[in-house]
Protein backbone atom coordinates (compact mmCIF):
# COMPACT_ATOMS: atom_id res chain seq x y z
CA UNK A 1 0.00 0.00 0.00
CA UNK A 2 1.20 3.59 -0.82
CA UNK A 3 1.80 6.43 1.19
CA UNK A 4 -1.45 8.69 2.68
CA UNK A 5 -1.11 11.72 4.45
CA UNK A 6 -3.32 11.87 7.19
CA UNK A 7 -5.78 14.94 8.59
CA UNK A 8 -6.02 15.37 12.56
CA UNK A 9 -9.57 14.19 11.80
CA UNK A 10 -8.59 10.90 10.92
CA UNK A 11 -6.01 10.17 13.54
CA UNK A 12 -8.91 11.70 16.04
CA UNK A 13 -11.10 8.94 14.76
CA UNK A 14 -8.76 6.48 15.42
CA UNK A 15 -7.77 7.81 18.59
CA UNK A 16 -11.55 8.08 20.03
CA UNK A 17 -12.39 4.54 18.32
CA UNK A 18 -15.32 6.55 16.04
CA UNK A 19 -16.70 5.10 13.26
CA UNK A 20 -13.81 4.84 9.85
CA UNK A 21 -11.54 3.86 12.77
CA UNK A 22 -11.05 0.77 11.01
CA UNK A 23 -10.16 2.38 7.74
CA UNK A 24 -7.38 4.56 9.25
CA UNK A 25 -6.07 1.40 10.59
CA UNK A 26 -5.27 0.12 7.63
CA UNK A 27 -3.70 3.26 6.38
CA UNK A 28 -1.22 3.48 9.43
CA UNK A 29 1.60 1.50 8.17
CA UNK A 30 2.21 4.06 5.39
CA UNK A 31 0.62 7.35 7.32
CA UNK A 32 2.42 10.64 6.90
CA UNK A 33 1.29 13.71 8.61
CA UNK A 34 2.11 17.45 8.93
CA UNK A 35 3.64 18.87 11.69
CA UNK A 36 0.54 21.31 11.39
CA UNK A 37 -1.91 18.57 11.65
CA UNK A 38 0.29 16.77 14.81
CA UNK A 39 -0.22 20.74 16.39
CA UNK A 40 -4.07 20.52 15.51
CA UNK A 41 -4.25 17.15 17.22
CA UNK A 42 -1.95 17.84 20.57
CA UNK A 43 -4.26 20.91 21.27
CA UNK A 44 -6.93 18.58 21.01
CA UNK A 45 -6.04 16.24 23.19
CA UNK A 46 -4.63 18.87 25.45
CA UNK A 47 -8.58 19.88 26.08
CA UNK A 48 -9.45 16.63 27.54
CA UNK A 49 -6.27 16.63 29.88
CA UNK A 50 -3.20 15.32 28.25
CA UNK A 51 0.04 16.61 28.46
CA UNK A 52 1.74 17.93 25.34
CA UNK A 53 4.39 15.40 25.68
CA UNK A 54 1.32 12.43 26.36
CA UNK A 55 -0.29 13.24 23.28
CA UNK A 56 3.07 13.69 21.51
CA UNK A 57 3.56 10.24 22.20
CA UNK A 58 0.84 8.61 21.76
CA UNK A 59 0.59 10.44 18.64
CA UNK A 60 4.06 9.12 17.00
CA UNK A 61 3.68 5.92 18.42
CA UNK A 62 0.79 5.73 15.86
CA UNK A 63 2.44 8.04 13.33
CA UNK A 64 6.42 7.09 12.19
CA UNK A 65 6.70 10.43 10.07
CA UNK A 66 5.89 13.92 10.80
CA UNK A 67 6.81 16.38 8.40
CA UNK A 68 7.77 19.67 9.34
CA UNK A 69 5.97 22.59 7.44
CA UNK A 70 8.05 24.31 5.36
CA UNK A 71 8.24 27.15 2.45
CA UNK A 72 7.08 25.07 -0.32
CA UNK A 73 3.89 23.69 1.92
CA UNK A 74 2.70 27.06 3.04
CA UNK A 75 2.79 28.63 -0.45
CA UNK A 76 0.53 25.78 -1.62
CA UNK A 77 -1.33 25.71 1.47
CA UNK A 78 -1.98 30.10 0.98
CA UNK A 79 -2.94 29.42 -2.84
CA UNK A 80 -5.84 27.06 -1.57
CA UNK A 81 -7.12 29.83 0.76
CA UNK A 82 -9.35 31.05 -2.11
CA UNK A 83 -10.54 27.71 -3.82
CA UNK A 84 -11.21 25.71 -0.27
CA UNK A 85 -12.63 29.12 1.35
CA UNK A 86 -16.50 28.21 0.06
CA UNK A 87 -15.86 24.78 2.14
CA UNK A 88 -14.88 26.75 5.25
CA UNK A 89 -11.42 24.64 5.01
CA UNK A 90 -8.82 25.81 7.62
CA UNK A 91 -5.11 26.64 7.76
CA UNK A 92 -4.86 23.25 8.90
CA UNK A 93 -6.96 21.26 6.17
CA UNK A 94 -4.85 23.19 3.65
CA UNK A 95 -1.35 22.24 5.18
CA UNK A 96 -2.40 18.49 4.87
CA UNK A 97 -3.62 18.87 1.59
CA UNK A 98 -0.84 21.04 0.62
CA UNK A 99 1.53 18.14 1.79
CA UNK A 100 -0.46 15.71 -0.32
CA UNK A 101 -0.31 17.78 -3.27
CA UNK A 102 3.62 18.30 -2.77
CA UNK A 103 4.45 14.47 -2.39
CA UNK A 104 1.83 13.77 -4.87
CA UNK A 105 -0.08 11.86 -2.30
CA UNK A 106 -4.02 10.88 -1.20
CA UNK A 107 -4.82 12.82 2.02
CA UNK A 108 -6.95 10.57 4.34
CA UNK A 109 -9.77 12.82 6.60
CA UNK A 110 -13.36 12.62 7.83
CA UNK A 111 -13.93 15.82 6.32
CA UNK A 112 -16.69 15.57 3.48
CA UNK A 113 -16.23 18.97 2.47
CA UNK A 114 -12.72 18.56 0.90
CA UNK A 115 -14.37 16.38 -2.04
CA UNK A 116 -16.48 19.61 -2.96
CA UNK A 117 -13.19 22.28 -3.57
CA UNK A 118 -10.86 21.89 -6.32
CA UNK A 119 -7.69 21.36 -4.91
CA UNK A 120 -6.38 18.78 -7.36
CA UNK A 121 -5.53 16.35 -4.70
CA UNK A 122 -7.08 12.98 -4.04
CA UNK A 123 -9.03 12.37 -0.75
CA UNK A 124 -9.89 9.24 1.12
CA UNK A 125 -13.47 9.62 3.06
CA UNK A 126 -12.99 7.37 6.20
CA UNK A 127 -16.57 7.57 6.51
Amino acid sequence: MNKVVMDASAVLTLLNEEPGCEVVEKYLPNAVLSAVNLSEILAMLGEIDFTVKEAEEMVTRLIKEIIPFEQKQAAIAASMKKITKAQGLSLGDRACLALAKLENLPALTADKAWIKAEHQVKIILIR
